[in-house]
């Protein structure tokens, strides 16, 4: 195994030998955060933490001015649940996660949307367990947080919310041949815990959005469970940045730049570990938290003139108006509904709702999906395009 070392090569930890039956492997060691010889900010990172901060800023200054911020943050917790799983393999769209939701047959295989629905349940109990104070960020929250993710999954025989206690490995058959072997299970505990004490260090001076980049960084890296190591450290870097007052809603979420760009992350990560390049990573990772805060603040300026806009053409109605406005709320909210689902939300009765909704796909504003006379589904198309750029 070449590892292609350099003089800074053990700055972020070593590589130990493990001998495993006629052949060994070399396991990596991390060393605790923060990287010793410390960091350095330089001119072009600090631009680039200073672009980051304002985007963050914008974003999180428009979900402030939005009458029902918590309608955007419904669809935008969605679509991170499923791009967080489609990095990890699934075929799961938004509308088969929506359609799931609605109690209808998406168009993927169940365990897929399972998956995703898994991310989103893990996603809320980490938020609301920070939110409601009940636990910190922490080894226990991360632990708390994986065994709702593999529930029922595909992986969730593996050792659901405790630490590993086998090798795992990254790329290759085995770890002789692995692209990246993180530390032996007896390491495990000790370097969380030591992630644990850097999340919670006070007298830290380095920025926030740098400190997220160090943690998601060394969490990946020490790897700690069997599976869904990926779905939990994308997570933390949304649980880091709402514990903090970074963000008021968790409207940020980096899975569609790793998506994208996920070659350069796993070079950027491994090169972290032979070659002691954090300040690379970090670069990499502000770029990504820029990028992502502008499109999503563009996303959400576009829905929320397309929303402006269908309500309008809604008011035009004539009689027919008070009940599409009411369904057209409901759309606005769910994206994805039913006639059952919205007689449920508005205690209209079947045929009335029947009937708006029908009224809401004259105007153009939804679009029946199913084909079927019975049992249909609406989606609020537009408003669905906007949202699936990049899924």
């Amino acid at each position: 195994m070449n590892l292609s070392l350099t003089a800074d090569s053990e700055r972020a930890g070593t590589f130990r030998n493990v001998t495993d039956g006629p052949d060994g492997y070399a396991a990596f060691i991390p060393r605790p955060l923060p990287p010793d010889p410390a960091l350095m900010i330089d001119g072009p990172t600090q631009l680039l933490l200073d672009r980051a901060n304002q985007a963050l800023g914008r974003l999180d200054g428009m979900t402030l001015l939005l009458p029902d911020p918590d309608t955007l943050l419904y669809t935008y917790v969605r679509k991170e649940a499923v791009l967080s799983s489609q990095i990890e393999g699934t075929q799961s769209s938004l509308s088969d996660l929506l359609l799931f939701e609605n109690d209808e047959a998406p168009g993927v295989p169940m365990e897929d949307v399972r998956e995703t629905a898994n991310y989103l349940a893990a996603m809320r109990h980490g938020l609301d367990a920070i939110d409601e104070e009940r636990l910190p960020l922490s080894g226990r929250l991360l632990r708390e947080i994986h065994t709702i993710l593999l529930h029922d999954a595909r992986g969730g025989d593996m050792a659901r919310g405790d630490y590993r206690r086998v090798q795992n490995w990254l790329g290759g058959t085995r770890p002789q041949n692995a692209r990246f072997v993180p530390p032996p299970p007896n390491v495990v505990p000790d370097a969380m815990s030591d992630l644990e004490r850097f999340l919670h260090d006070e007298t830290s001076a380095l920025p926030l959005l740098v400190k997220a980049a160090l943690a998601h960084g060394q969490f990946e890296t020490i790897h700690p469970f069997l599976d869904g190591n990926g779905r939990v450290g994308r997570l933390l870097i949304t649980l880091m940045l709402c514990a903090e007052g970074v963000l008021a809603r968790p409207l940020l979420y980096l899975s569609l730049y790793f998506k994208r760009h996920r070659d350069v992350y796993y070079d950027r990560m491994q090169r972290i570990r032979t070659h002691g390049e954090w300040e690379a990573w970090v670069r990499f990772f502000l770029e990504g938290v820029t990028e992502v805060a502008t499109e999503t603040t563009q996303t959400t300026h576009a829905i929320v003139q397309l929303v402006e806009r269908d309500r309008r053409t809604v008011t035009a109605l004539g009689r027919a108006a008070g009940t599409a406005s009411r369904l057209h709320e409901v759309a606005v909210r769910r994206v994805v509904v039913t006639p059952k689902s919205t007689m449920n939300e508005t205690g209209l009765s079947n045929p009335t709702v029947q009937a708006g909704l029908r009224r809401l796909e004259e105007a153009g504003i939804l679009r029946e999906i199913t084909g079927r006379q019975r049992h249909t589904a609406y989606v609020y198309d537009e408003y669905l395009q906007l949202l699936n750029a990049g899924t």
